[in-house]
């Protein structure tokens, strides 16, 4: 009966890990051929959020595993050949791969009244199959559905050209020649438009709002590492937001001057956008950036200054939505559309049910999943106890309180943000 985890990407193996090093029985329900989630289907072809100049954004040595860590022989910020192939060599190291169950979809997860878990899949023939678990961990990854604008642009079921979402997107080779919009200004938009801008005969980048771009290293060292280092740690948020701002001026100048909206907000108010790449683009010439699109007339992408461009292709890089089509609705996603979960990891209502990987750092996600994963392994154990329903309730209501008014709402991802340092803090507390 056991632990059921759904998933083989970075969440999962580390929860499979933690799992087996407490020696728990589980079974981990993974859909694709191989481990590595988004790492492996760029290489392997498959539909995203991967794309085939996909790389780190964060340090190798923060982004390994601490029990198994990447080889030094890899660069700073691998690509995601190597992150596959390191996902993959961990998997067999701890001995996880033949207890991973692969080209399994997971159809539905529900409760049972004596508090079990029913949970219905699909394997690679079409041949369902129900068991029941104590337990069950997601670990699914929430970059699954994207999320494209509504309404759409005015003039949208005529454009002449083609509509895509970041997750459609491979390669940019794919568009060598052609004229293409960007919309976005995340990592998925800077990266895409970089990419592009070596192959397409013209790249446009569309920008709404205004975002932070911060390079991968400043002073020399990786913002991941830096933001880590004691004397950045021991700063107020007040001091911290000074010092990177007075950092970025002097790194890359104003973002107006590059042709892009300044941010309404300060660092660290909103996720910010890692690049070291999409600036220089502009500089080159390479990557023309344009305000958000207005309508859209034949083939013309229209802007809200006048403008317009010529495009053959426009590619939505507006992000994903948070959707678990196996859960029951309302599940981790409330009514407000929060993510409602104690310590960003357990469903209150839900007894047996964990999320693993389902929060937003500024830095490297590892050993936050590492520590969820440890802490899930002690609560399925029995040698870690939950508080009280309302005590729970509690804290992610002052979670949320403290997220909105951070960023301005507590909706979406925003509900998912957390830094690095506190949170490692906080879920050290619960594993001393």
């Amino acid at each position: 009966m056991g632990v059921c985890v759904i998933g083989a990407g970075l969440s999962g193996l580390a929860a499979a890990h933690a799992l087996a090093a407490d020696g728990t029985a589980f079974v981990c329900l993974e859909k694709d051929p191989d481990v590595g989630g988004i790492w492996r289907r760029p290489g392997a072809g498959e539909t995203g959020p991967g794309y085939a100049s996909l790389h780190l954004n964060t340090a190798r040595e923060l982004t390994g595993y601490t029990d198994f860590p990447m080889p030094d022989t890899l660069p700073l910020y691998p690509g995601h050949a190597d992150v596959a192939a390191y996902l993959r060599s961990f998997a067999e190291w701890a001995g996880l791969v033949d207890r991973i169950e692969f080209g399994t979809e997971v159809l539905s997860v529900r409760q049972e009244p004596d508090a079990t878990w029913t949970v219905v899949s699909r394997d690679a023939s079409g041949a369902q199959d129900s068991r029941s678990f104590r337990h069950v961990v997601v670990a699914s990854g929430h970059n699954d559905v994207p999320s494209l604008p509504k309404p759409a642009p005015p003039g949208a079921d005529s454009f002449a050209g083609t509509i895509l979402h970041a997750l459609d997107y491979h390669d940019g080779a794919d568009y060598r020649g052609q004229r293409v919009v960007v919309v976005g200004l995340g990592a998925s938009a800077v990266d895409i438009a970089a990419d592009l801008s070596r192959h397409a005969a013209r790249t446009v980048l569309s920008v709404r709002r205004g975002l932070h771009i911060v390079p991968k290293q400043l002073y020399g060292i990786s913002v991941d590492k830096m933001a880590e280092e004691p004397w950045f740690t021991a700063m107020s948020l007040a001091e911290q937001i000074a010092f990177v701002e007075r950092a970025l001026l002097c790194a890359r100048g104003r973002l107006s001057d590059y042709g892009l909206p300044e941010p309404d907000h300060p660092i660290f108010s909103s996720p910010v956008t890692i690049s070291d790449e999409l600036l220089s683009r502009i500089r080159h010439g390479a990557v023309t950036p344009r305000p958000a699109i207005d309508h859209l007339d034949g083939q013309r992408v229209v802007f809200t200054d006048g403008s317009a461009e010529e495009a053959d292709a426009i590619v939505y890089c507006t992000g994903y939505r948070m959707d678990f089509p196996f859960l029951d609705p309302g599940c981790p996603v409330g009514p407000s559309g929060a993510v409602e979960l104690y310590r960003r990891v357990v469903a209150p209502d839900r007894p047996g049910l964990y999320f693993i990987g389902l929060v937003r750092p500024v830095g490297a996600i590892t050993r936050l999943v590492e520590a969820q994963s440890r802490w899930v392994a002690r609560l399925v154990a029995g040698t870690a106890a939950l508080p009280p329903a309302a005590v729970m309730g509690e804290e992610i209501a002052a979670y949320l309180a403290g997220t909105a008014a951070r960023y301005g709402t507590a909706r979406g991802g925003t509900s998912i943000q957390v830094d690095v340092g506190p949170y490692l803090r906080d879920m050290g507390s619960l594993l001393a």
